[in-house]
Parts: structure tokens; C-alpha cells; sequence
């Protein structure tokens, strides 16, 4: 079991409480970004399904439905940043496809359950009843087609026909996730998904996995929490976070717990060249030290030129001035995806580390920090634009200097 799941000792956790029959129907993975907590909740969700043991080379029709991502018994929700890992495996493929590598078909593989852990999303179960099913379908459904032409068994098309057809489901790859998915769970999902979950199945188990369970808004919070409370019989619940402290006590009380742990440098680099067969490139001169690092390189924008745009921002209000916002904006590529806000607000926080030196700088930077979580959660909560974010935190942090008698002053580079 857990094959695919490398250097997480959660996994024989999770492999002596499912043998054991004790795994409850509640389960929480939390740990770092990159962790493999997504991943491990799909192999969870195949091996709570499979008709022969859980084994990963498992060929029953469940298993094999699952491994192919078209399993109708699994529902997927959350925000993921799916279109990083969807340019790695394109790349991935693009380079076995020209070698035509011992490793194409993995690599083909790869791409495809890249793809479908985007559109998963998209289950019409999780959509009823809004305006934007029948604007997303048309976009799905030439996704859908895409892939169709490179499904396993079919022969791969040349270098240049396949980077045109990968091309254009990444294109619209983008559009589904950017224009379309929530950064945070509506509660009309989770109530869509409690009408779901309450319909009979000739499967073992239905499954509704929620990633960055703790970006919801408070209606879905509890909406989530009174079907924890009572939970249909054969629904099994798989909530990944990376921070568990945000979740709800009453939440965390209904599930078990299971952590996930940051890798060693070379186990994530390992992970880099099993998983992507990575050698080179990128304009990387040595392997990357983290997954995040390796998948960053995928960004519009490198992120330590968001993180120069941080600091212009920081200097520029510790001056007493307003930073020129629809610029920076701009320039940060609208901050899509929206990793990139918080690399930004990441390297806002590298900057004013110099308030730590003096007592009243301690106090500057407290805030600041409460600022900056209060500015993410408008982004990524609230659908608050980036534009609309920066000027409010802008005039927070003026606020803040006036408040401490221009202490961020110290943060100019004059």
C-alpha cells in the first residue's frame, strides 16, 4: 500500500489502521506544502475502494477507474494551484516523448492525473445550481477532448502536434482554474455533496476529499460540521491542510489526524527526479532543493523578481509615500495564480525582519503580520480583488508607522 507515497511515515499509519479495519470516516492530513498529503488522500481514496487489498498494482475495475482519475464514487473540492504541476508534467512528457524514454509512459501517465486533479473539480455533482456549470462545461469539455487524444494505448503523436495539443489544454487549463474555481469552498459545494453523499452506491466506499480544508468561508465550515456530525455510513471524509491550527476545534474534534512531515533536502529531491525525471533545465544550474523551488520555476513571474516588488512596496510606504499599486499589480501578472500573493506578502514579511531589533519594532512588526494574514484572507476567502487588497493593506501599514511613530522608517533604502 502507499507505494507512490515516498518518505511519509504516515503512510504505515494509515496502512496498519486500514488492515486493522480502525480507520475512522473522518481523516485529517496536515503538513507542509508539497508534502504529498493530495496525493496520498487519491491512494487513500483507491485503496478504501479496491476489491483485491489495496495493492498499487491492483488491476480491478476500481482500482483501475481510480488510477485514471474517473472514479464517479469520488468528489474533490478545494483550491489546489493545479496548473504548476500541470506545466511540470507537460514539460515531463514533452522531453520522455523526444527521447522516447523508457519512462514515456509513466511520464504520459503523470500528465494526465495532472490534468484530472484540476477538472475533478468540476464534477457537476459539486456545481448544480450555479450559472457557472454551463459557463466552465464548454472549457471542460475541450480539455476533455485534448486528452482524448493522448490517452494510453493511443500512439503519441510528434513533438510538434503533441506540444500544440499540450498547449492548448494547459490554455485552457488556466482559464478553468483562474476564471472559474474558488480560491475558497462555498457552502453550496458541501451542501451539493451532502445530497450526494445520502444516494445509494454499488461501490465500497464514496469519498469527499477537501483540499486546504481550512480555506472556507463560515457557512461551509458549518455545513461541513453538522455532516461530520452525523455521516452517512459508507462516506469517508479526507480533509488535507497545511495549517491545522486555522481549522475549527469542533472540526478537528470529528477527525484523526494524520501528519505529514517536510522531507530532508534529498528525499524531495528524489521525489523530483522519480516522480518528473528531472536532469536539468529550467535555467537551473543544480538540482532544486525543495518540490516547491522545482514547481516555482513553472510561475509567469520568478519569484524573486515578486519578491524585489515586496520590497519597492515596503520601502515605498516606510518613505511615507503610496506605492504604485496598478503597477505592481501589472507586473506581478494580476497575481495569477494566486500563489504569487503570497509570495509577495512572503517577501513583505523578509522585509521588515529589521523591526525586531528595538522593542517598538517588535510591536510594528506584530501588526504587520496580522495585517498581512488579514489582507490573504480578503484574497482567498472573500474573492477580494489584488488591486483592492494592496491599497487597503497599503493604508493598514501607514496606519501602523503613524502609530508607532514612524518606526518603519528603518525599512527605507536610503
Amino acid at each position: 500500500m502507499f507505494d507512490n507515497i515516498l518518505n511519509q511515515s504516515a503512510t504505515t499509519l494509515l496502512s496498519q489502521d486500514i488492515i486493522k479495519s480502525k480507520l475512522p470516516n473522518s481523516i485529517l492530513f496536515s503538513g507542509p506544502k508539497g508534502s504529498g498529503k493530495f496525493s496520498c488522500a487519491l491512494e487513500t481514496a483507491r485503496i478504501l475502494s479496491c476489491h483485491n487489498g489495496g495493492e498499487w498494482n491492483c488491476t480491478c475495475s476500481s482500482c483501475l477507474r481510480h488510477k485514471a482519475m474517473v472514479s464517479h464514487n469520488v468528489l474533490v473540492v478545494g483550491s489546489g494551484n493545479r496548473n504548476l504541476e500541470i506545466a511540470a508534467a507537460k514539460d515531463t512528457l514533452l522531453k520522455q516523448n523526444i527521447k522516447n524514454s523508457r519512462h514515456l509512459e509513466a511520464a504520459r501517465y503523470l500528465y494526465l492525473r495532472s490534468v484530472r486533479k484540476l477538472t475533478v473539480r468540476f464534477s457537476p455533482v459539486l456545481w448544480e445550481g450555479e450559472d457557472k456549470l454551463f459557463k466552465f462545461a464548454p472549457v471542460l469539455e475541450s480539455i476533455n477532448d485534448g486528452l482524448e487524444l493522448i490517452q494510453v494505448g493511443r500512439t503519441l503523436p510528434d513533438h510538434e502536434e503533441l506540444k500544440k495539443i499540450l498547449d492548448d489544454i494547459e490554455k485552457n487549463c488556466e482559464k478553468l482554474e483562474f476564471t472559474f474555481l474558488y480560491d475558497s469552498i462555498p457552502v453550496s459545494q458541501i451542501r451539493n455533496f451532502s445530497s450526494w453523499a445520502h444516494l445509494s452506491s454499488q461501490e465500497k466506499k464514496k469519498i469527499l476529499i477537501i483540499e486546504n480544508a481550512d480555506l472556507m468561508s463560515e457557512s461551509a465550515r458549518n455545513a461541513l460540521l453538522k455532516i461530520l456530525e452525523e455521516p452517512p455510513e459508507d462516506v469517508v471524509f479526507i480533509l488535507t491542510t497545511t495549517r491545522r491550527s486555522s481549522m475549527l476545534p469542533t472540526i478537528l474534534s470529528r477527525v484523526r489526524t494524520y501528519n505529514f512531515f517536510e522531507r530532508t533536502v534529498e528525499q524531495q529531491q528524489n521525489v523530483i527526479s522519480r516522480i518528473f525525471h528531472y536532469d536539468g533545465g529550467l535555467g537551473m544550474t543544480q538540482m532544486p532543493e525543495s518540490i516547491n523551488d522545482f514547481m516555482n520555476r513553472y510561475l509567469p513571474v520568478d519569484p524573486e523578481i515578486i519578491k524585489s516588488y515586496s520590497r519597492v512596496f515596503v520601502e515605498t510606504i516606510a518613505g511615507g509615500k503610496v506605492p504604485d499599486i496598478p503597477s505592481i499589480v501589472s507586473s506581478c501578472q494580476k497575481f495569477e495564480p494566486r500563489v504569487l500573493l503570497k509570495i509577495f506578502f512572503e517577501g513583505i514579511i523578509e522585509c521588515q525582519k529589521p523591526l525586531l531589533f528595538s522593542a517598538q519594532g517588535c510591536e510594528s512588526s506584530a501588526m504587520i503580520v496580522e495585517e498581512l494574514r488579514r489582507a490573504y484572507s480578503n484574497a482567498t476567502l472573500y474573492f477580494q480583488n489584488p488591486t483592492s487588497v494592496l491599497e487597503e493593506l497599503t493604508r493598514s501599514l501607514m496606519q501602523v508607522s503613524f502609530m508607532n511613530k514612524g518606526s518603519l522608517r528603518c525599512l527605507c533604502n536610503e
